[in-house]
């Protein structure tokens, strides 16, 4: 997918708004990575498609989810989590350990005028206690599917859609969780790179 392309996706599936505050977030994210190692510098000539979209993709594949925030585990330089608050309109909790990367969160939030509906939460997911349990879980790049089903099954309940990209791991992951979890597992293969895989997952209970 070119960049042109993923404009035209964003552009497709949400609208031309949607695309001026994700053009305003390219911006922002441009700026704070001279100050801190955010992406990998190459990684802004594909930032439409290997970011923006990779995340945007996620959303459809929510559709189902009941009401409820949205946690985003590891938000890291804002992918998924800010993309996705960007985009719709559903509360969005980024949870993110590292505190550079927090006040980075904070000010896009800010500067993007979305504090009505995305919140970040310094901390470890293990240490955050969520008022009521999450709509959507998703994570990207943060750890293997054990690890996360574990250290955010206190965030969940029997009707949370997890989203997890996992690029070619993807069905080995899958496979490997199936040991000690169980659940309804699908892998959909990613717009961005059809070599990856995104892992969605229900009903995920220890065996």
């Amino acid at each position: 997918m070119t960049e042109d392309e993923a404009r035209g996706w964003i552009r497709a599936h949400f609208n031309v708004s949607r695309e001026t505050q994700l053009q305003k977030f390219a911006e922002i994210l441009r700026e704070e990575s001279t100050q801190q190692n955010l992406i990998s510098a190459s990684s802004f000539d594909t930032l439409w498609a290997r970011h923006f979209v990779d995340s945007a993709q996620l959303i459809p594949l929510a559709e189902e989810a009941g009401e409820g925030a949205w946690v985003d585990v590891g938000t890291g330089a804002g992918m998924p989590g800010l993309i996705v608050a960007l985009l719709i309109d559903r509360p969005m909790v980024m949870v993110e350990p590292r505190i550079r990367r927090v006040e980075f969160l904070r000010a896009a939030v800010e500067a993007l005028g979305i504090g009505d509906r995305a919140k970040v939460e310094h901390a470890k997911i293990e240490a955050y206690k969520p008022k009521r349990k999450a709509a959507v879980i998703s994570a990207r790049a943060v750890a293997a599917l054990p690890d996360l089903f574990r250290s955010t099954g206190h965030c969940t309940d029997s009707s949370t859609i997890w989203l997890l990209p996992k690029g070619r791991s993807a069905h080995s992951e899958v496979e490997a969780a199936r040991a000690k979890w169980q659940g309804v597992f699908h892998v959909e293969p990613s717009i961005t790179s059809p070599e990856s895989g995104i892992v969605v997952a229900r009903k995920v209970r220890p065996r």
